[in-house]
Formats: C-alpha cells, sequence, structure tokens
C-alpha cells in the first residue's frame, strides 16, 4: 500500500470514528456526510451558515425557481443544469431573459464550494454574495431590483412555511440575507470527486485509467507544467490554484484598444458603473478580465483558473467559450498562450509562466485523454469527445 493510500484511508476511518462518537455534534456544525468524495477535502462551510436539510431544500427550490427573472423563463439552473453538469453547455456564452446572450461561458457550480472567489473576474468572495447578483444583471434575469424575489418569498406559502422553518422568519423579516444563505447552502452540497482519476491516484487502483491516460498525467505534471495552477496534492486535488492568469484568451484580440478600454472603464467605474454589468454587456470590457475588478495592470486580461473536474463534460472552453474542445485548449497552451489559426500576436500581459510547451501530437492526445478521466460517476452520461 503505498503511502498515499494508506494516509486516504486513514483519513476516512478517522472520520468516520468521530461520526459514530459523536454524529449530534456533527450535524451541529453543518456537516451532513460521514466521508469526503475521494480526491477532495472537506466542505468548508461558514460559521455563519451552517448546514440543514431543510435549508439546503429551500435553497434548492430558489435554484429552480424561474420566476426570479423578468420574464419568468431564467432561473439559476437554465444555465447551471444538473442534467449538463451544471452547465449550459453547449452554449459558448449564455442566454439570458429573453434569449439575450452575455459575454461569458457559464462555468459549473460543481465543486464552487472549494472556490476562494466567484465568477470568472473573481468579483465575488462567497457563495452568499455571489447568488444575488444573476437576478438583477440587465442580460441574465434581468429583474430591475431584489423586490420582486422578496414579494415571491414572502407571499408564496410554500417559501412562507420554508423560511419560517429554516431561519425563523416570515414576512418582511424574510431579505436578501437569507435568500443568500439557502442558495448558498444548496450549492456547497454540489460536490463531485470519486472519479477514474482518483480512484487510479487517490484509491491505489491501478486500472482505474488507461495507460494512456497515465501517459497523460505524466505531461500534465512534467513537460506540460498544467500542475502549477490546476493543482494537485498529496492526498487531495482540487485542480484549481484559486488564482488568476493572462493566458492569452480574449486579450490578444483587444491588446491594440487595452490603453483606452481601460481609461473609458476606470473613468466609467469611477462615476458608478457596476462592474458586474458592465463585463456581462461588452465584450472587449470582459476581456479586460481582473483588471475590471482590482484596477491593475498587472491583472489585466487575467482569469481565475477553472477546475479540471468534469472539463470532458463542461466544454465550449474559457471565459469566453472560444475554445471548443479539449484538445483546441491542450494546443492554445502548447503555442504559448495563442490558439491556432488566430492572427493575434500574443499580448504584452500574457502571465510569467505561459511559454510555447512543445508537445508532440502524442503528448497532446494523451494529456486530453488523462483530462477525461477527471469525470465523477454522477456525469459521465454526459461525456463528450
Amino acid at each position: 500500500m503505498t503511502e498515499r493510500v494508506f494516509s486516504r484511508r486513514l483519513r476516512i476511518i478517522g472520520t468516520f470514528m468521530r461520526a459514530a462518537c459523536s454524529i449530534g455534534a456533527l450535524l451541529a456544525m453543518g456537516a451532513l456526510a460521514l466521508a469526503d468524495p475521494l480526491g477532495l477535502p472537506q466542505v468548508p462551510v461558514p460559521g455563519d451558515n451552517l448546514q440543514s436539510p431543510e435549508k439546503i431544500a429551500l435553497g434548492d427550490k430558489l435554484f429552480h425557481d424561474a420566476r426570479f427573472s423578468i420574464d419568468g423563463t431564467v432561473s439559476c439552473a437554465t444555465c447551471h443544469n444538473d442534467k449538463k453538469a451544471f452547465t449550459d453547455s453547449p452554449l459558448r456564452v449564455s442566454e439570458g431573459h429573453h434569449k439575450l446572450t452575455g459575454t461569458r461561458n457559464a462555468p459549473t457550480v460543481i465543486n464552487s464550494a472549494y472556490f476562494t472567489t466567484l465568477f470568472w473576474d473573481g468579483r465575488s468572495g462567497s457563495l452568499e454574495d455571489q447568488s444575488q447578483h444573476p437576478m438583477v444583471n440587465p442580460v441574465e434575469m434581468g429583474l430591475p431590483n431584489h423586490e420582486p424575489v422578496l414579494k415571491i418569498v414572502r407571499e408564496d406559502p410554500a417559501y412562507v412555511e420554508a423560511f419560517k422553518k429554516v431561519f425563523g422568519k416570515t414576512g418582511r423579516d424574510v431579505t436578501m440575507e437569507e435568500v443568500k444563505k439557502a442558495l448558498a447552502s444548496f450549492e456547497r452540497t454540489i460536490v463531485s470527486g470519486d472519479s477514474p482519476f482518483d480512484k487510479w491516484y487517490f484509491g491505489g487502483d491501478r486500472n482505474a485509467i488507461s495507460e494512456q491516460a497515465k501517459r497523460g498525467f505524466d505531461v500534465f505534471v512534467g513537460s506540460g507544467r498544467c500542475v502549477s495552477c490546476h493543482v494537485v496534492e498529496q492526498t487531495q486535488a482540487l485542480f484549481t490554484d484559486n488564482r488568476f492568469h493572462n493566458i492569452g484568451v480574449g486579450i490578444n484580440r483587444i491588446q491594440a484598444d487595452v490603453p483606452r478600454l481601460a481609461e473609458q472603464f476606470l473613468k466609467a467605474k469611477a462615476a458608478g458603473a457596476e462592474v458586474d454589468k458592465a463585463v456581462l454587456s461588452d465584450p472587449k470590457v470582459s476581456d479586460l478580465g481582473r483588471f475590471a475588478v482590482t484596477d491593475s495592470f498587472d491583472e489585466m486580461g487575467g482569469f481565475k483558473t477553472s477546475t479540471l473536474r468534469n472539463i470532458a463534460v463542461t466544454a465550449p472552453y474559457m471565459h469566453d467559450g472560444s475554445l471548443k474542445t479539449l484538445k483546441d485548449v491542450v494546443k492554445h497552451y502548447n503555442e504559448g498562450g495563442k490558439s491556432p489559426g488566430d492572427p493575434s500576436p500574443i499580448n504584452p500581459y500574457l502571465s510569467g509562466g505561459i511559454r510555447p510547451l512543445n508537445l508532440t501530437d502524442q503528448q497532446i492526445d494523451d494529456l486530453v485523454a488523462f483530462m477525461e478521466t477527471l469525470t465523477s460517476p454522477a456525469f459521465a452520461a454526459a461525456q463528450t469527445k
């Protein structure tokens, strides 16, 4: 038995022993599962929003309620569909009310409980905060403010009963704080590990993945240098560093316009323009990336490192959905931050670690084969090639 597998087994045994001895204490802390999915750590839960079955069920109902959109057709689940690995694949960018399109591809909600910031540019610091913004974004759910949401949850009998049971509140005492907490509690249950990779790497099953995928993992941690940002640790793998990087997507094509765009955006922001609305309304502003949040030119064109878990079922890729396949993604990195066929030169803001990899065609195929092993069983039916 390898040290990695032994450590993992000790961890699981310890979890079950603690559960057997003090299940009441665990429930009081908001823990709902006896063991974490293979390959993942315990889900972090904030002390002011502990989990409960009733709160999670309420969040589930809110997540799927299309009445929280201006035309009654869009819910959170519209862009984060559980049958599509909580994305709206194969759409390049998401569709909101009245089929309006924004500028960004819908990232999966799966394992978002582990993200330290939310949205492609990290403009929200928690699942609670993130949950409120799509409802009032003009190209997403389109509400003028949150009052229509509050009217529904304060008057709908099912919601009245649920909010009273979960939060002990009714009527005007129910605010967006309770709505946000319930939504976030549900989203923290959308956790997925136990992939073939996990069974091989953490579980010690030598036959869980193919020999080609094993070669791909060697590329992943070696000449491909993917592990630098898509992190794999000794006992867990989030496949993200929760940081932001300029990898040449989007920003390459607008680089000549960056000084003008940046100046205009900063002036608009100082005058009260909302980042959340600006980045989904103008593709060029969207491509400014993390800069739109921090105003730092060091983060120009930077976007959050996506988790690679379930990546094979969440195409297309990148913040703008511009890369259709995993092979396209690998080729982009192999070219040092330049997609094949893109006439734009590489932008001067490119993150320092992005440079040509010189991978062979076989290595590229092997790397794709490895990433296809990161699909959890619950989403394997959506597997695409």
